[in-house]
């Protein structure tokens, strides 16, 4: 199917997901960055400015002293004096958050610059009695045969802080997550990573916090049991979608796991030293943040992936940026809308927008007689897909 077929997903559809995002989060996420810190005036009257222009006004040029003007022209200066509603989503989501850290004086010169709106958000999620449970789980795991502890990683990973890391030492809580999983390619996944194997493993994170925890979890799996001989974790190269991560959320999760005891100790310091000799590297990239799918990496990222034995793309966004924001048949094949990817990939996402492919006609027939189309967007369920 070409792309001029299925529809670019925008925002200016009644009722639907994306509009709900610009016109119900993101007003919403201003006023809990505003109150979030001790903001001085000139960033609240930005902030003030942003919401309206938002919700009311058109897309405005960045200004001349910005140092990514020419990439945002490059990536839409079409969009410029357009409604909000009427481009494409994920430009608009993109772009949202990049006028955002503008508002809060990220970039520029002063007190404000480097600041992170949005780490209160991630520090409360990552300093919970949940996510120490998590942790604490790891030593029940270490108990339980190799095969189990390696799905048992894979799917915490997949599902973040809507899973636990016990579920595997607790017994019957697998079938339940497996229940919710749309697609499962996690044999193919396994089969790109032997045991034994001598390869790179590169995984594109998503969220912060207690999502990024498992994330750091399954490397250190992967390394240890020689599934992989080095890792390449990207990450953002600035604040992004409230929760996306960073280098210093990296960190923040390291010495989270060196304070904690038993097992997730152990993780941390095996991470901690693998970042040292050169087994974990953290990379990030400017098209990380690029409103665009990944078929238009440029070529320095797309030689990165090429070097990967496999190429992990973690989160939803990441997903719609794989296979195109695009209201795609949810049977069209995951191979064909990757085929232009530098290597093999895989995807790890919990559904929370309206892009999916790779389903067989049953699957989605069954979910959207339980659920209509609420399933691809609600969050409780999920996929793990591959190609070699």
């Amino acid at each position: 199917m070409s792309e001029e077929v299925a529809p670019v997903i925008l925002s200016n559809e009644p009722g639907s997901f994306p509009r709900s995002v610009l016109a119900e989060r993101h007003p919403a996420l201003i006023k809990k960055v505003r109150d979030a810190f001790p903001y001085g005036p000139r960033q609240h009257r930005a902030l003030d400015a942003l919401l309206t222009q938002a919700t009311q006004g058109v897309i405005e040029p960045l200004g001349p002293e910005a140092h990514d003007r020419h990439l945002w022209e490059e990536w839409g200066s079409e969009y410029v004096g357009m409604s909000w509603f009427d481009v494409p989503f994920l430009w608009a989501e993109s772009y949202f958050y990049r006028q955002l850290l503008t508002a809060v004086g990220y970039f520029e010169g002063g007190p404000w610059q480097g600041i992170d709106p949005f780490r209160p958000f991630k520090q409360a999620e990552l300093h919970t009695g949940e996510a120490d449970e998590e942790l604490a789980a790891l030593d029940r795991l270490a108990a339980r045969p190799r095969d189990e502890q390696r799905q048992a990683l894979l799917l915490g990973s997949l599902w973040g802080n809507r899973a636990d890391l016990g579920f595997a030492a607790g017994g019957g809580g697998a079938g339940a997550v497996d229940s919710r999983l749309v697609a499962d390619d996690s044999e193919v996944l396994w089969s790109l990573l032997p045991e034994g194997g001598a390869g790179t493993l590169c995984l594109v994170a998503d969220n912060a916090g207690r999502e990024l925890l498992p994330d750091l979890i399954l490397i250190d799996h992967l390394l240890l049991r020689e599934r992989a001989e080095r890792a390449v974790l990207h990450v953002k190269p600035y604040p992004y979608y409230v929760s996306d991560a960073m280098n210093a959320d990296v960190i923040d999760c390291l010495r989270h796991l060196n304070r904690a005891r038993g097992a997730a100790a152990e993780v941390g310091e095996r991470l901690w030293s693998a970042m040292g000799t050169g087994r974990l590297a953290v990379r990030s990239h400017t098209f990380s943040c690029a409103p665009l799918p990944y078929a238009r990496m440029p070529d320095d990222l797309r030689q990165d992936f090429a070097e990967a034995d496999v190429t992990v793309m973690k989160g939803d966004l990441n997903y719609r940026r794989l296979v195109g924001d695009q209201l795609w048949p949810a049977t069209t094949p995951f191979e064909e809308r990757t085929a232009y990817f530098p290597g093999p990939v895989a995807a790890l996402r919990t559904l929370k927008s309206d892009v999916v492919v790779g389903l067989d006609e049953r699957t989605e027939a069954a979910l959207v007689a339980e659920h209509g189309q609420g399933w691809r967007t609600s969050g409780t369920h999920a996929l793990i897909q591959a190609r070699r």
